[in-house]
């Protein structure tokens, strides 16, 4: 079996479809919204461990319900998260991301526990 650390950032991202990216000052009416764990570690680890690597994945999160149902979700895809830090002071990143009908993305973060 493969072996691999991760060392990268955990997001909480909030998905919302839209007809095309919003101009200054315009409010559009999207679709498909959801709530999905992200962030560019937190997608290698998973892909990796779904691949059937041994994973051990190095993080920051919030000790926030966000944080603690993202690194229960990476304990269940078998990813070693025993580096995984719980930060008591910020709450886990978050990610806003817009995805045009075409299926460009738009993206804004707020990394506060995430690992600089």
């Amino acid at each position: 079996m493969n072996r691999l650390i991760v060392l990268g950032s955990v997001n909480a991202d909030h998905v919302l479809r839209v007809p095309h990216f919003p101009r200054p000052g315009e409010t559009l009416t999207g679709h498909s919204y959801q709530v999905v764990p992200g962030g560019k570690g937190a997608n290698q680890a998973v892909a990796a461990a779904r691949l059937g690597a041994q994973v051990a994945f190095i993080a920051r999160i919030g000790d926030d319900a966000i944080g603690h149902q993202m690194k229960n979700g990476f304990a269940q895809d078998g990813i070693d998260v025993s580096a995984v830090e719980l930060d008591e002071t910020l709450p886990t990143g978050i990610a806003i991301i817009y995805v045009s009908d075409e299926g460009e993305n738009s993206i804004g973060i707020s990394a506060d526990a995430v690992l600089p």
